[in-house]
């Protein structure tokens, strides 16, 4: 009986673990880096008991691959996600309103804005939202503008946010609408179509909210517990740094073109190392973060052609022909290398300008030079002996040894030479030389 009471009152002394709320930040568009550092954000919450994991968001879209590793992530989670669009001016675009749609909690704050969730990455570019339905009703149109890709894209996209809004209780109306015409809203249109839960100014406005809110987890209702609530901020590590660097587009086309011309630089002179070890490497880093973009292999075929013909330009010069014709396939394919219209995905012409002038610049100075080479007198080898002059080492009948640019050779006169006695080389025969000697009146003049 001791025992028990002294029990119960260790329980009583020791007090209870505060609540924690881990609060994960995504600023930019939604890629690999964000879809992995959200991931396991979301995991190591739940695997240190967090009472809820919340996602300050402010994209305006991404990938639909991360989107829907982050989505998985989310409906997985044993512990509430509350997607939370700020600060202020901040925006849940594209595959941010379906991470919104998806999430236990929707939040945003004053000034901010969720919809446009329109597929890009396989529409072209002149495709356009469709038209409202001239019936004036709610329900949006079945069949959108574009063709059969287009459409399928579409479809897809509407029932699988379609089906997030039902799982959440959420308008689904107004879900398809955002899908089908792009449509938008701002917070507090966003909360009087119960598109979202609610709006709040700040983050400890939203945990005073959601204090006592109770909401299903796995066919339960939990109640949110988040008034004395510890937020704990987690910024990605030295992996989702790495991923977000080497997984932007810009750098990503650095590393590529790095890559190349490093193994290029190796090839043309073996044995060096470094240009090789250093290409290679930054070659695999940009293979490794396009296969994670969607691509186009057209426009990194074009690439790799236009360098070609540039270094075939340098070694092999052809007035330009080779040379243009590569600054024109270079140009081309870094704009088409990424091939999505997402924004914040694809390389800028401020980044492919430069570039392509610098190659360009290079190929034809090394190709000027070799001209300018080609047509300046031969000044060493056995194309120079004819012509040059020398010194007999001894008598000479008909053969004997000569100094000739400082090099013995064994040389055949027509005429007798003394010792000392100056030649001029006419032609050369393996390793002797055909000499004749030089009148003296003649070096007079």
């Amino acid at each position: 009986m001791r025992l028990l009471l002294f029990v119960l009152g260790l329980i009583l002394i020791v007090p209870a673990r505060a609540a924690t709320v881990q609060v994960l930040t995504v600023v930019g568009a939604i890629g690999p880096a964000s879809a992995d550092y959200l991931v396991r954000g979301i995991d190591r919450a739940a695997r240190q008991g967090a009472t809820l994991a919340v996602i300050e968001l402010d994209t305006p879209g991404g990938l639909d691959t991360s989107m829907r590793d982050i989505i998985k992530a989310i409906l997985a989670s044993p512990i509430p996600v509350a997607t939370y669009v700020a600060p202020k001016g901040a925006r849940a675009a594209s595959a941010g309103t379906y991470i919104l749609y998806a999430s236990h909690v929707a939040a945003m704050a004053p000034a901010t804005n969720l919809g446009a969730a329109t597929p890009v990455e396989l529409a072209p570019g002149t495709d356009k939202p469709a038209p409202p339905n001239p019936s004036g009703d709610s329900k949006p149109p079945d069949s959108p503008p574009g063709d059969a890709k287009m459409r399928k894209a579409v479809h897809d996209a509407a029932a699988y946010i379609r089906g997030l809004a039902e799982l959440r209780g959420r308008n689904v109306e107004w879900a398809e609408r955002a899908v089908r015409e792009a449509v938008s809203l701002s917070a507090p249109e966003a909360l009087a179509l119960k598109v979202i839960d609610t709006v709040a100014t700040d983050l400890d406005d939203l945990l005073e909210q959601l204090n006592g809110r109770k909401i299903k987890m796995n066919g339960q209702m939990l109640t949110l517990d988040t008034a004395n609530a510890t937020i704990e901020r987690v910024l990605p590590d030295w992996r989702s740094r790495l991923l977000s660097v080497i997984g932007d587009p810009g750098i990503a086309y650095i590393l590529m073109l790095l890559g190349i011309y490093g193994l290029l630089y190796e090839f043309s002179n073996p044995g060096l190392g470094l240009p090789g070890v250093a290409g290679g490497i930054c070659l695999l880093l940009a293979l490794f973060a396009l296969q994670l973009m969607p691509i186009s292999y057209v426009g990194l075929g074009l690439i790799l052609l236009g360098i070609v013909l540039m270094t075939a330009e340098a070694l092999l010069p052809s007035f330009g022909a080779l040379g243009l014709g590569g600054v024109i396939a270079f140009v081309l394919g870094s704009v088409m290398l990424i091939d999505t219209d997402l924004p914040g995905y694809g390389v800028s012409w401020a980044l492919i300008a430069p570039l392509s002038a610098t190659t360009a610049l290079f190929s034809f100075l090394v190709a000027g030079m070799a001209l300018r080479a080609r047509g300046r007198p031969v000044i060493t080898g056995a194309e120079e002996l004819p012509g040059s002059e020398g010194e007999a080492l001894a008598d000479i009948q008909t053969q004997g040894w000569a100094r000739v640019h400082g090099e013995l050779w064994r040389v055949q006169s027509p005429r007798p030479l003394r010792r000392g006695a100056k030649m001029r080389v006419t032609a050369r025969r393996g390793l002797t030389l055909d000499v004749e000697p030089i009148d003296p009146a003649e070096r007079e003049e």
